[in-house]
């Protein structure tokens, strides 16, 4: 599912992140940036050990903040680190709009044109996906009206639970942002 603002894209597929295309690839990561399970795990195993090393070597930051490094072995160039949690693995809504705007931020100010989301908090973070859809599609949504060189932000969902939890809320942003 796809939805066009101006000469931008948001797009909602289900997938496997670590096998994007886009400019970037965004990780869920914790503060200290360290590689774990989940979307990192994925990132690492498929893109190298070196993406870490990379990430590590710019933490501990602050959570709701993004780092970039290189895309190691991905097709995506580059990864873009979204601290999201703290060490404790727990995460909140601030913390997960705080870092959808540092990562979108980061991609504007590389001049990338598009850039890979997971659900980001929704697996060791336990935050609902729901949620999670409202706050990731609202920022996505108000950066692009003013984004130079952002034109495309795909969610990439792993289950069909995530997948229909954005594309349901893509569609209430949508049309709620259309009728006013």
């Amino acid at each position: 599912m796809h939805i066009d603002i101006d000469h931008h894209r948001i797009e909602i597929i289900r997938g496997d992140i670590s096998e994007e295309s886009t400019d970037a690839v965004v990780n869920a990561a914790n503060n200290h940036l360290w590689m774990g399970a989940g979307v990192a795990g994925a990132l690492k195993r498929r893109g190298g050990e070196s993406i870490e090393e990379e990430a590590v070597a710019q933490g501990p930051v602050e959570v709701g903040t993004a780092v970039i490094t290189g895309g190691g072995a991905l097709r995506a160039k580059w990864v873009i680190h979204a601290a999201v949690m703290g060490q404790d693995l727990h995460t909140d809504a601030a913390a997960i709009s705080g870092s959808v705007r540092s990562v979108l931020k980061l991609a504007e100010a590389k001049r990338l044109s598009s850039v890979s989301f997971p659900a980001l908090g929704t697996g060791v973070g336990g935050f609902s996906v729901y949620h999670c859809a409202a706050l990731m599609i609202s920022a996505a949504v108000e950066f692009l009206m003013t984004s130079r060189s952002v034109s495309l932000i795909r969610f990439v969902m792993f289950d069909e639970t995530a997948e229909k939890a954005f594309e349901d809320e893509l569609r209430l942003q949508f049309s709620a942002k259309r009728h006013h």
